[in-house]
């Protein structure tokens, strides 16, 4: 019978000890997690296709932070059993002294919710669950959908909405920039 990733681990490196998961912080849950869902996250993108490095750290980027994490809840809430609800809330209620750079709090919340299911999948070597969840997060989440995209058209980059501003005045006078500067 092959065993877990994990329990593989604790075998190699002589770690016998049988930890009760339920005595776990939930953030300890939520750092193992982290590193793993990042694990398969990376793995799917490389199989995925043969680019640069970092190409594939840009598009595992889209997928791995917090508001991305956040919205898959949204997914994979209506998938969970009790015992699953359970540790993604006491995650997601964990009092964590450090904050995302770029999420809001309640995004960064739902995402160590989502990084402690991870950790405790992993940690009960219930790998087929976990990557049966991950796939229905990853093939059903849409970047730039919803309240998401909202907040990005709101606080893109100048670029973006600068360039927005030139395709909407080329549409409405049939004018390009580049018609413009030539008559200028």
């Amino acid at each position: 019978m092959e065993t877990g990733l994990n329990a593989y681990i604790k075998q190699q490196f002589g770690l016998d000890q049988d930890v009760d998961i339920r005595t776990l912080s939930p953030l300890t849950l939520a750092y193992i997690g982290d590193g793993i869902y990042e694990l398969v996250v990376r793995s799917v993108m490389v199989a995925r296709t043969n680019t640069r490095a970092g190409l594939l750290h840009r598009q595992t980027s889209q997928l791995v932070k917090a508001e991305a994490q956040s919205k898959m809840m949204d997914i994979l809430l209506p998938q969970l059993s009790p015992e699953e609800e359970s540790v993604y809330r006491r995650g997601r209620n964990a009092k964590s002294s450090t904050m995302a750079k770029n999420a809001s709090i309640n995004d960064y919340r739902r995402a160590t919710g989502f990084e402690a299911l991870m950790g405790y999948l992993y940690l009960t070597d219930q790998t087929e669950r976990l990557v049966e969840l991950v796939k229905l997060a990853v093939d059903t989440y849409k970047p730039g959908e919803g309240k998401y995209a909202e907040a990005h058209n709101r606080h893109g980059n100048k670029k973006s909405q600068a360039k927005t501003h030139e395709q909407t005045e080329e549409s409405e006078t049939g004018v390009t920039s580049a018609d413009s500067q030539e008559n200028s």
